[in-house]
């Protein structure tokens, strides 16, 4: 291996891969170094199955939505995208139902037949507004993050500015309340998507508004603000990223992993590897989530006001991903027939009358280290739209996406004792929507809390490595504490997720301060 470098990018997930691909294109001698045997970090198409072997899954990530388009344009990248549409089924056990698409006139009608004309209204009013609010701050996503209250100032139009603040400050549910929603099912359904994902906090919690803002930023060309299906599973993202990377210079070492950052006389020196070898180098981007980079670098060479930072947005991760391979398509109650739900995000939620209480007592169980008996579920089958990954048996992939889990159980529990009952448990919740479910499965890989950080190498299996509740400048730094050394991943601006801002404004801060 290289001896020296202009540029150490630690690990190779699609943040560490973008900031590859701009600074080997300024003539830098880069070098990527990921510890996994495989490249793309939490953004990768795996085949974990025993029983079904051949039957593809993006095991982590699983929807592309957030990468801006002018980030796609500027790498130079094409990424096979698969538009769902419809994208979101809201199913119950009796015969109501919910299909957002692109046919307006379908949900129109099934607004009024199940739900009320005021949540019609409702729903038109808060997509308008959220429409007004993504195009207002979308360029704010690819530059050096002002304050809440500065962007407000500088990009939101002068209507909307205090509806931003509050959302960004507030809570999901104050936000929703706000456009008359009299369907508090439908309230929980944007919430469980958009609000909840990834982070502690819940319906009445300060915080989860930037969270949902974040989550309906969503401006890829054809999407009409609907995240999309990747062809291959979200490993197809890495890929294109690092084929792109190379084809520009640079060099992918896979297997070689970190062991620490050397820092002289205050500024970075070098890398050495786990196997005792060092590379030269004053620059390193580290990709790795900003604990695992702290530790790389250790407490005593930090500022203490970084230190102290990191320690107060420091948060468990609270989210569980069941990876299913399926025989075959599960029959919902309130829909027997295709209609293209399958292919949409699919909410599993409590009945209308209990739903927000529900919702209030699954996360603070969760917050207590006990399991829900109804957290919130997103069921995602993709081989409905991307059949690529089906296997030749033709069985489908597909994923129930938990929010509202703890990373420690109480009373002493551990996850390996609970996880098998547990996922019996969610399969039985699925049955109540699609009698049958658990008996199409043939296999699954589950993933705890724990269980994300052993699998993706992620500080307390927190998939957006610190809460999306603390947006814009009150992330973590691009220039993290260190002369020559830089923040790359999910925990900087603008949000975790798959979007490789991070990964581009790291880079563009790497060559602005190397002139």
């Amino acid at each position: 291996m290289e001896q020296r470098a202009d540029v150490v990018i630690v690990g190779a997930g699609h943040n560490g891969l973008t900031a590859a691909i701009l600074l080997a294109r300024r003539k830098l001698r880069v070098l990527v170094l990921e510890e996994k045997p495989t490249l793309g970090g939490a953004t990768k198409t795996e085949f974990p199955f025993a029983r079904a072997p051949k039957l593809g899954i993006s095991t982590g990530a699983y929807l592309l939505g957030l990468v801006p388009p002018e980030l796609i344009t500027k790498l130079g990248v094409d990424l096979p995208m698969k538009r769902r549409d419809p994208h979101y089924f809201l199913p119950t056990t009796d015969r109501q139902y919910l299909l957002f698409g692109s046919d307006t006139d379908s949900m129109r009608r099934q607004m009024l037949e199940f739900f009320s004309n005021a949540d019609l209204e409702a729903n038109f009013a808060l997509n308008q507004e959220l429409a007004a609010l993504r195009d207002d701050i979308a360029p704010t996503w690819l530059e050096e993050p002002l304050s809440i209250e500065e962007t407000a100032e500088k990009y939101v139009r002068p209507a909307l500015r205090k509806a931003f603040v509050d959302l960004c400050r507030g809570s999901v549910g104050d936000y929703l309340d706000r456009f008359g929603f009299r369907s508090d099912l439908i309230k929980a359904m944007y919430a469980v998507t958009d609000g909840f994902s990834g982070v502690s906090g819940g319906y009445d919690s300060p915080g989860t508004g930037m969270n949902f803002l974040v989550h309906n930023m969503c401006r890829l060309p054809g999407a009409d603000g609907t995240w999309m299906v990747v062809e291959g599973g979200m490993g197809t993202v890495s890929q294109r990223l690092a084929d792109k990377a190379r084809a520009e210079g640079a060099t992918i070492h896979e297997g070689a992993k970190v062991a620490s950052i050397e820092v002289t006389d205050g500024a970075v020196s070098g890398v050495v590897l786990e196997d005792g070898s060092r590379i030269a180098t004053k620059v390193v981007v580290s990709n790795a989530d900003p604990y695992r980079t702290r530790g790389l670098v250790g407490k005593e060479r930090l500022p203490a006001a970084l230190w102290r930072r990191l320690d107060e947005v420091q948060r468990p991760g609270t989210t569980m991903k069941v990876n299913l391979a399926l025989r075959a398509l599960p029959t919902f109650m309130c829909l027997p027939e295709d209609r293209g739900q399958y292919g949409a995000t699919i909410h599993l939620l409590p009945e209308e009358s209990v739903v927000l209480a529900c919702l209030q007592k699954a996360h603070a169980d969760a917050m207590a280290g006990r399991l829900p008996e109804f957290p919130t579920i997103e069921m995602y089958i993709h081989t409905a739209v991307d059949g690529s990954l089906r296997d030749d048996a033709g069985r489908h992939n597909a994923a129930l996406f938990v929010q509202w889990v703890p990373y420690e159980l109480a009373n002493g529990r551990s996850w390996d004792d609970v996880l098998p009952g547990y996922v019996k448990h969610l399969l039985s919740l699925c049955d109540r929507f699609a009698p049958g479910t658990s008996d199409l499965v043939e296999d699954t890989f589950a993933l705890s809390p724990q269980g994300i950080e052993r699998h993706f190498g992620i500080t307390y299996g927190h998939i957006h490595h610190v809460d999306n509740s603390y947006g814009f400048a009150e992330r973590l730094p691009y220039r993290f504490g260190v002369a020559g050394l830089y923040l790359a991943s999910a925990g900087a601006h603008p949000a975790g997720a798959v979007i490789g801002a991070a990964g581009h404004n790291a880079a563009e801060a790497v060559i602005k301060d190397l002139g």
